[in-house]
């Protein structure tokens, strides 16, 4: 028994060394820069971006880089109603393998705005380089989870929407059938009276061509008995009984 709590008690002490054992940020070399530094430099930018002007704006549009104005795009967006300054927050830098983000917190009177640099290790020039700068809007964890909770009711939305719309398609499909049967009916009709009128023209074109011989047979048999000649008369009619 006293085995197992002296070995209880180790462990936990151990646990304990292991938790006090921070890494100081302010001692850790980023990839050649100190902490001092980069806490320097972000000062220095947070503060041109506060008292950014309209010819500082033009300038970067016409000659600054990409990430500048990116940088400069997002700042005006997360600045436009957060109200007047009121100075700089916490500061958090990040290292993970190659890659470093340095986090500015600036206070403003409605909430807070964090601007990030990301810096990509080369190994080729053995320098950090600056692949990406942004500043966004801090949103509390209550506004976080209801706009995460709209999202969530605006995706289920959509999804029963199409659902509704596919619903209403396929229940469409039996009016669709009995169009398609009515007009094929309407079509058969139409060829059966066609035929019939087909049918009819035949049978006077039949009767024709009888009266037209019958006509002959009576014309001979006329000029035979008169001796005259078939073309000096005419037949008017025949009434069949």
């Amino acid at each position: 028994m006293k085995k197992k709590l002296s070995l209880i008690l180790c462990l936990c002490f151990m646990a304990l060394g292991l938790a006090a054992c921070g890494t100081d940020p302010t001692t850790v070399d980023y990839f050649g820069m100190t902490y001092d530094e980069l806490q320097s430099s972000m000062e220095q930018e947070v503060s041109a971006l506060v008292g950014l002007t309209d010819d500082n704006r033009t300038y970067i549009q016409s000659y600054g880089s990409d990430t500048a104005m990116k940088l400069v795009e997002s700042w005006d967006e997360a600045t436009s109603d957060v109200g007047a300054y009121q100075g700089l927050g916490e500061f958090n830098i990040t290292k993970a393998q190659k890659t470093l983000t340095v986090d500015q917190y600036v206070e403003y009177q409605n909430r807070e705005v964090i601007v990030s640099y990301i810096y990509t290790y080369n190994y080729e020039t053995e320098q950090p380089e600056l692949t990406d700068a942004t500043a966004d809007k801090v949103y509390t964890l209550g506004e976080k989870m209801e706009k995460a909770a709209l999202n969530t009711l605006m995706g289920m939305g959509t999804v029963f929407v199409v659902l509704i719309l596919i619903s209403l398609i396929i229940y469409c499909f039996r009016f669709i059938s009995v169009i398609q049967n009515k007009a094929a009916g309407k079509g058969k009709k139409n060829e059966a009276e066609a035929g019939a009128v087909v049918e009819q023209i035949g049978q006077r074109e039949e009767q024709l061509t009888d009266d037209l011989e019958l006509v002959a047979v009576i014309s001979a048999a006329v000029a035979a008995s008169t001796g005259a000649s078939a073309d000096s008369f005419v037949v008017r009619s025949i009434r069949r009984r």
